[in-house]
Parts: structure tokens; C-alpha cells; sequence
């Protein structure tokens, strides 16, 4: 009597995946048969980076997370935002069903462009939303030069 076994061709891909995060120290994305996909994995803040005549703005959501948690420090042409998400406390008589939300410390950080003020960078914090205007420098404004032709 011979056994027969279905072939998988992801079935390879999906272990060697799942071998290769294992190795480097994350979780694996791989789907396993019978339950679902997601997985808490470290977070970092998703960011914005505009730019204008006269600033550059990074905007990091930041929800739940209060401003005495977040600290934003320059140094050596980076630019680094770091903070922490604290974890809910589970209650007495509340079952949690899922969590997906990331918890846990991040830090974020950013090479400031070299047309832009250290010393003059600041910060605001509303509605769980971080915005970090870097000044642009005088010399860095364009200027319009009139040349006379002759």
C-alpha cells in the first residue's frame, strides 16, 4: 500500500521564510494552516517628511501616547524621537478577544539636511499627532538674482 502525500510548492517557501525570521529575531509573516496571520511585532511610528520654502515638518503618529513619553533630541546631523507605548493593564472581569495594536519603546531617526537649523528646531503635540519644524537657513532660502545682459 503507498501513501500518497499533496505537494505544496509555497509549503517550502513558507518554512524557509519562517526559518530566516526565526534567525534574524522576528516574527514570522508566514500564514500557518488553521490561524490567522497576525502577530504583534515591534512598531514604529509611521512619519510624514514635507518641505518648504522655509521649513522641513516630520508629523509621527504618535496615538495614546502622552508628550511627557516622547523625547526628541539633535545631535551629530540627527534628528531621533523616541518614546513608549504602554501596554493596557488587563482588568479584572474584561477578556481581551485581540490585540494587534504594538506596545513597547520605539525610536525613530532622521539625518537633518544640512540647509537646516539645529539649533532652532521645535516641536508640537496634538491629537496624538508629533510635528518637528526644521527651519530652513537664510542661506539655504532661494534667492532671485536680476542679471543685466550687455
Amino acid at each position: 500500500m503507498s501513501l500518497l502525500t499533496r505537494w505544496d510548492p509555497t509549503q517550502d517557501l513558507q518554512e524557509f521564510e519562517k526559518r530566516l525570521s526565526s534567525w534574524m529575531g522576528r516574527p514570522s509573516l508566514a500564514k500557518d494552516r488553521d490561524k490567522e496571520s497576525m502577530r504583534v511585532m515591534d512598531w514604529a511610528p509611521s512619519v510624514d517628511i514635507t518641505e518648504d520654502d522655509k521649513e522641513y515638518l516630520i508629523k509621527a503618529d504618535l496615538p495614546e501616547i502622552k508628550k511627557e513619553d516622547v523625547k526628541i533630541s539633535v545631535e551629530d546631523g540627527v534628528l531621533a524621537i523616541s518614546g513608549e507605548r504602554k501596554y493596557e493593564k488587563e482588568e479584572k472581569g474584561k477578556k481581551y478577544h485581540r490585540v494587534e495594536r504594538s506596545y513597547g519603546s520605539f525610536e525613530r531617526s532622521f539625518s537633518v539636511p544640512a540647509d537646516a537649523e539645529e539649533e532652532k528646531v521645535s516641536a508640537q503635540f496634538k491629537d496624538g499627532v508629533l510635528m518637528v519644524h526644521l527651519p530652513k537657513g537664510e542661506t539655504a532660502k532661494p534667492k532671485r538674482l536680476q542679471i543685466k545682459v550687455s
